[in-house]
């Protein structure tokens, strides 16, 4: 029983777990300062590390308090008895602490989980509504090459209704000469007639195929719609 009057065995426990609550002390004033840095960056390690160390203070504060209890002298059990509370309020402030620290920590994770899910999204969202440009710039340049072969179509229509009027006013002409010819030949009127009926063949078959063009080149506008 000298050993523990005099303080010797109780006194090197007390003396580590200083040691140990210094440590943690600065551990955890290391993972705030970690924190509230511009990365935000966390140490599991030095948590773990600080966890246990306050895990061991937390076990010897009970050997102490084991101790002291067996302390003669009353005013040094009173005064160990002091310092080994003080030291476990220590080591329960520091406890709270790491949970403050780990709670914000693990929110911090949270959010951080949460805004790469909304990034994930809002990308494949900008993906789909570019996706959606692109279908509806490929409609377009369909319709614009559309548009462009409906007005090539209406102008080689054009093109061949005009060389249609022009043969018609040559057919004209060349009637006209040929009646002058004929009355100057004196031939008969059925030989007339037999040219008029001619020329009105001619002419029907002139004007279908003006009326098929055109048919032609409207089902074809219609196919490129």
């Amino acid at each position: 029983m000298a050993g523990i009057e005099g303080g010797g065995t109780l006194s090197e426990i007390y003396q580590s777990s200083r040691k140990l609550l210094l440590r943690a002390r600065d551990g955890i004033e290391r993972l705030e300062r970690f924190e509230t840095s511009v990365s935000g960056a966390d140490s599991p390690e030095l948590s773990f590390a600080v966890k246990k160390d306050i895990s061991q203070i937390h076990s010897l504060c009970a050997d102490m308090d084991r101790l002291w209890r067996s302390i003669p002298a009353k005013s040094q059990r009173d005064l160990w008895k002091r310092k080994v509370e003080q030291m476990a309020e220590e080591a329960d402030s520091l406890k709270d602490g790491l949970d403050k620290y780990s709670m914000r920590n693990q929110k911090r994770i949270l959010e951080a989980k949460e805004r790469a899910e909304l990034l994930g999204r809002a990308n494949g969202e900008s993906a789909h509504v570019l996706r959606i440009f692109d279908e509806e710039a490929q409609a377009m340049q369909s319709v614009r090459n559309s548009s462009r072969m409906l007005q090539e179509s209406f102008e080689t229509g054009t093109a061949i209704l005009s060389k249609y009027a022009e043969q018609r006013d040559r057919l004209k002409r060349a009637q006209r000469k040929a009646l002058d010819v004929l009355n100057t030949v004196g031939l008969s009127n059925s030989v007339l007639r037999l040219i008029e009926r001619r020329n009105r063949v001619d002419a029907w078959i002139k004007y279908a195929g003006m009326i098929l063009t055109i048919i032609i080149v409207y089902f074809f506008w219609k196919w490129t719609r």
